[in-house]
C-alpha cells in the first residue's frame, strides 16, 4: 500500500507560556497543501527500511514512521513485518511538517494494512506520543491547534482556489535558535477573530518566530517582502522556518529564485 504524506503551513503562530515540563505552548491555524512525500509498506516476512529523494540526517531508529511502527506493535503483539520505503521530498527542517507528516500517515497506513480498525481519536492519541505536530495530519483538514499541538478543534478557513508560492532557501534554523528570540504572551487578538477577516491577515496575522528570525537571516525576510511584492494577499514564514509561503489571488508573475532555493507553487 502507498500513502501520500502531506506539509502543511501555519496561518498564525503564537507561543503563549512556556510550560513547566519545558515545552512551550503554542497557537496557530495549520492547513495541508498539496507538497508530498511517498510512503509505502509491504507485508513481508523480512523487514525493510529504505529511503530516497532527500538525504535523511540522523540516525534510522529517530525516524517517526519506525517510532510509529514500534508504537502499534507494543500495543499489538504478533503483528508482520513490512517493508518500508520513503521518498522524501517535503525539505527537512523548513516548517513544514514534513517529519511529522511521515509518522502520522505511517499510523493511518498500518491501521489499514493490519485491519486494526482504530478511529481518528485513537489514531490521534499515537500520534501526539510520535511529536507536537504529528495529531494534526491524521484527519489533515484545517485546524486551530493549541496547547503543544495535541489540542485541535475544527478550522472554517478555505484557501480553495488561492494561488500558493512556497519557497525554502535551505537555511536551517534550530529550534534552540527559534524559540530563544521569542517572550511568550497571550495574542491581543483571538486567532479566530483574524481569521475570519482576510483583510486583516498582512498585519494581524502573525508568526511570532519571525522578529529575531527575520533578523538573523534576512534573507528569509527579504522572501516575504518579495511575495508581497508581488501581489501576495498573505505571505509568512511557516513553523519556525525557514520556508516562507504566499498566498495570490491570481497565478503571480514573480521574478526568478536563486537556484539553490526549493521551490513549490500549486493551486490550492
Amino acid at each position: 500500500m502507498i500513502t501520500f504524506p502531506n506539509a502543511k503551513i501555519n496561518l498564525g503562530l503564537h507561543i503563549t507560556q512556556k510550560r513547566k515540563d519545558g515545552y512551550h505552548e503554542i497557537e496557530s491555524c495549520m492547513v495541508p497543501i498539496p507538497l508530498c512525500d511517498a510512503l509505502e509498506m509491504v507485508l513481508d516476512k523480512k523487514p525493510s527500511w529504505a529511503v530516497s529523494g532527500l538525504s535523511i540526517p540522523g540516525d534510522s531508529k529517530d525516524n517517526l514512521i519506525l517510532k510509529a511502527e514500534k508504537l502499534l506493535k507494543k500495543d499489538y503483539q504478533g503483528l508482520p513485518s513490512l517493508q518500508i520505503h520513503l521518498h522524501k521530498h517535503i525539505p527537512m527542517g523548513a516548517g513544514l511538517g514534513g517529519g511529522s507528516a511521515d509518522g502520522a500517515f505511517a499510523l493511518k497506513l498500518m491501521n489499514n494494512l493490519f485491519d486494526l480498525h482504530l478511529d481518528d481519536f485513537f489514531l490521534e492519541e499515537y500520534a501526539a506520543e510520535l511529536g507536537s505536530d504529528c495529531p494534526f495530519f491524521i484527519e489533515n483538514t484545517p485546524k486551530i491547534i493549541r496547547g503543544r499541538g495535541e489540542i485541535l478543534d475544527p478550522c472554517s478557513v478555505s484557501l480553495q482556489g488561492s494561488h500558493l508560492v512556497l519557497i525554502h532557501p535551505g537555511i536551517h534554523v534550530g529550534t534552540k535558535e527559534a524559540y530563544a528570540g521569542v517572550t511568550p504572551a497571550a495574542p491581543k487578538t483571538s486567532l479566530e477573530e483574524v481569521l475570519a477577516d482576510r483583510s486583516r491577515w498582512k498585519d494581524e496575522l502573525v508568526n511570532d518566530f519571525e522578529a529575531s528570525i527575520f533578523k538573523n537571516h534576512p534573507a528569509i525576510a527579504e522572501i516575504k517582502a518579495r511575495m508581497y511584492s508581488a501581489g501576495a494577499y498573505y505571505a509568512s514564514m511557516s513553523g519556525s522556518g525557514s520556508s516562507v509561503f504566499g498566498l495570490f489571488d491570481e497565478k503571480p508573475n514573480l521574478p526568478s529564485w536563486d537556484a539553490s532555493y526549493f521551490v513549490f507553487e500549486s493551486q490550492l
